[in-house]
């Protein structure tokens, strides 16, 4: 059994030259929707927000098996279960998709690094869902999902660990950000790099998951908080947020010497230039997705002799279940200001053109209402 539904799906990775409003690589059609598996559930996306990650795969610089429906930062609604006897969620709850299921039987699970499991990373990379194969189709062929949730899309079936189930007041266009940017950027800051109170913070890159890394800073009671971006539009927010102060690349002297900096940018050159900026002693935590081709140089020495710390930092080392409830209460608390991080509000027809404004660094975090 399956239903027909709409999606965003892309044929081709890489050789997509923008404008993508002109070349309009991402083909909004119907497309078939099987039923949900046991431990699998049917959805209804009610906001999804665009993200690098996904204009990464339409530009190459992260391949993936084509075609794939994209879209992986989302809230929704649960339409059914694929198992009549699933605990902990119910048809009508509104939940947060996530990005990488966690199986909970391998070691990283077992030692509470579900965001580094194995098992989900190598599903991803296949395209399929948790428990094998692909739930999309096309013309009877296949159609791959982005990141186990395929959001950009009226409907999708996600494994029942690739949700989080939240409260049904939060508007869906916020919800959709705890998703990625929150999960990502505040993780970033709380979990791996656990800032503490008094602290001095700089971050390069101010698109979503960088303001959203300013947040947690400033939550997290870092004093002063810096940022640097070429955008003098996303400058004057970050100030407006509560940065002490918002620098254009290659002015940020005074910034300079902070003890934890997080770099978002996804580029190696701007990783070392996010490296020499920290003090002797200070912690560097990339989140940023550079082309595979890319490769960091750095001072060997300097890591022993300036005792300096670096850390990748994968969906910001969160344990969803764990931290989506946490930063939403830091939200109703009025400390994770996130409605702040949108740019526009827009339906799925609109992809390809809101896709020109994400690689322009013109639009910090876009959403799209499929059922618009």
């Amino acid at each position: 059994m399956s239903q027909t539904i709409t999606a965003a799906v892309l044929t081709q990775s890489g050789n997509n030259p923008a404008p993508y409003s002109t070349g309009k690589p991402l083909d909004v059609k119907p497309v078939e929707l099987a039923n949900p598996l046991p431990g699998e559930l049917l959805v209804r996306i009610d906001a999804a927000g665009l993200c690098h990650s996904d204009l990464s795969v339409i530009n190459g610089d992260r391949p993936r098996p084509m075609p794939m429906a994209l879209g992986h930062e989302a809230a929704a609604t649960v339409l059914a279960l694929g198992d009549p006897d699933e605990r902990g969620i119910a048809v009508g709850d509104r939940v947060v998709l996530v990005f990488l299921p966690s199986c909970g039987q391998c070691v990283a699970c077992q030692s509470g690094e579900g965001y580094l499991c194995p098992n989900g990373a190598a599903a991803n990379g296949r395209g399929e869902l948790m428990r094998g194969g692909h739930r999309l189709s096309c013309d009877g062929a296949h159609i791959h999902h982005h990141l186990g949730v395929s959001a950009f899309a009226s409907h999708a079936v996600v494994d029942r660990r690739s949700v989080v189930k939240v409260d049904a007041d939060i508007p869906p266009e916020t919800a959709a950000l705890f998703g990625c940017a929150v999960l990502t950027g505040v993780g970033a800051v709380m979990n791996t790099a656990a800032v503490r109170p008094g602290e001095s913070v700089l971050i390069y890159g101010l698109g979503g998951v960088g303001l959203a890394a300013l947040l947690g800073a400033l939550a997290s009671g870092a004093q002063p908080v810096y940022a640097v971006d070429p955008s003098a539009e996303k400058r004057a927010l970050a100030l407006e947020l509560g940065a002490a102060g918002a620098f254009a690349p290659g002015e940020e002297e005074a910034a300079r010497g902070a003890d934890v900096v997080v770099e978002t940018v996804g580029k190696a050159a701007v990783l070392a230039t996010a490296y020499q900026a920290a003090r002797r002693g200070g912690r560097i935590v990339t989140v940023g997705l550079p082309n595979p081709g890319e490769s960091l140089s750095i001072n060997a020495l300097s890591l022993v002799a300036d005792g300096k710390t670096l850390m990748g930092s994968y969906m910001g080392s969160s344990i969803p279940s764990r931290d989506i409830p946490r930063y939403v209460a830091l939200w109703r608390a009025g400390r994770l200001p996130v409605e702040k991080l949108l740019t526009s509000i827009s339906p799925l027809s609109e992809i390809n053109s809101l896709m020109d404004k994400l690689a322009s660094g013109a639009a910090i975090r876009q959403v799209v209402i499929p059922g618009a």
